[in-house]
């Protein structure tokens, strides 16, 4: 009985928190379908599929869109490469330092996003450095390699390093080890941590309000300044877009896994 009952609550807290965490989102997806009376979509009034029929209809939004998107490609292409290397340095070899390297890996993930964006803020201002575009972008790589190179660890440790030296002992140079046997073999790895990496970089609002221009305005950033202005229903739509466009990256991550394993 007191098993039953235990099963019971544990159920009921994690539906409670599943709730906690999907509601919000359920309702994103929902008012991308409303027809506001006013300038802001925060009360439902009616069904209507002008919002998604005409989802560019906001320049604004188009611009903070396309730039979030740019930002974001060019950390997770960075952070994916250097996030690997350092991967594959820490799980390879042995070297005095590598137990500080692990730890400051480990440093982003724990130290406070405001502390992050003021410090870099700091940093680029005493040396003139004009916030822009690549002053967000060189911030976003900074913690998404963090995220990198832990995941793709993760994947590397159950790695059969002898597949490299049987690839060596049959001609293969290193190179081409590497590319025939090491890199695929950990590209499921790297391809969830890119994919972690641009989430974590077109969602990130904190870092960018403190690195970021006058004139560079993000996707939430614009959100952030919507709420005292206007919040149209295409704030909705390209959030859900942006919903749909992960789940459907997820999943065709998870069944390129399957078909490799």
């Amino acid at each position: 009985m007191r098993a039953r009952a235990g099963r019971l609550a544990l159920g009921g807290a994690a539906l409670a928190g599943f709730v906690y965490l999907f509601v919000p989102i359920a309702l994103i997806v929902a008012f991308s379908f409303n027809e506001p009376a006013g300038r802001f979509n925060l009360v439902w009034q009616r069904f209507t599929l002008d919002n998604w029929l005409h989802p560019l209809a906001r320049s604004d939004i188009n611009e903070t869109v396309l730039l979030s998107v740019e930002v974001a490609l060019v950390a997770t292409a960075a952070a994916a490469v250097m996030g690997t290397l350092v991967a594959l340095a820490l799980a390879r070899y042995r070297f005095r330092g590598g137990a500080l390297i692990n730890l400051l890996l480990v440093l982003p993930l724990t130290t406070p996003e405001i502390v992050m964006g003021s410090s870099l803020a700091l940093l680029f201002i005493d040396r003139g450095v004009a916030r822009g575009f690549w002053t967000v972008a060189i911030a976003h790589t900074m913690f998404c390699v963090s995220f990198v190179a832990i995941t793709v660890k993760a994947r590397i440790r159950g790695l059969d390093w002898t597949l490299e030296d049987a690839a060596m002992d049959l001609g293969a140079g290193p190179w081409r080890t590497f590319s025939r046997i090491t890199f695929p073999l950990i590209l499921p790895g790297v391809l969830a941590a890119a994919l972690l990496s641009f989430s974590l970089s077109i969602d990130d609002f904190i870092i960018t309000s403190f690195v970021s221009g006058e004139g560079d305005v993000t996707f939430p950033k614009y959100v952030y300044g919507a709420f005292q202005r206007e919040l149209a229903p295409q704030v909705h739509v390209v959030s859900t877009a942006l919903l749909l466009l992960s789940i459907g990256a997820l999943g065709l991550s998870v069944l390129y896994q399957r078909r490799r394993t």
